[in-house]
């Protein structure tokens, strides 16, 4: 099992900048893929970030303005979001597959309005 918990999320006006924390607890150390994931107003859940092996990947629209990382210790990964824009506006989820079975954190809300 592994349990995960997000914060950082905020109200930040369009331009602005927020960094989302995600805290992996449990048997982390079957801790493959982590990432993040979002769910706009009305919007079905999208991948943000993800994070598998050496590799990177982001979707197109937050492409050179979000930063995922992840701690030596696996038990914490980040997403740094600059550039904010109000379609950002999203419920983010922090995601992670450990030995085939996916976990999902509670959510942490981004509100990107002026």
């Amino acid at each position: 099992q592994v349990q995960l918990v997000e914060s950082g999320g905020d109200l930040v006006q369009p331009g602005g900048s927020l960094r989302l924390s995600c805290a992996a607890s449990g048997n982390i150390f079957s801790i493959g893929v982590m990432g993040w994931y979002r769910q706009g107003p009305g919007k079905q859940r999208e991948l943000v970030a993800i994070m598998s092996g050496g590799s990177t990947t982001y979707t197109d629209s937050v492409q050179g303005r979000f930063t995922i990382s992840r701690d030596n210790g696996k038990t914490m990964v980040y997403l740094q979001m600059n550039s904010l824009k109000p379609e950002d506006t999203a419920d983010y989820y922090c995601y992670c597959n450990a030995r085939g079975t996916a976990y999902w954190g509670q959510g942490t809300r981004v509100t990107v309005s002026s």
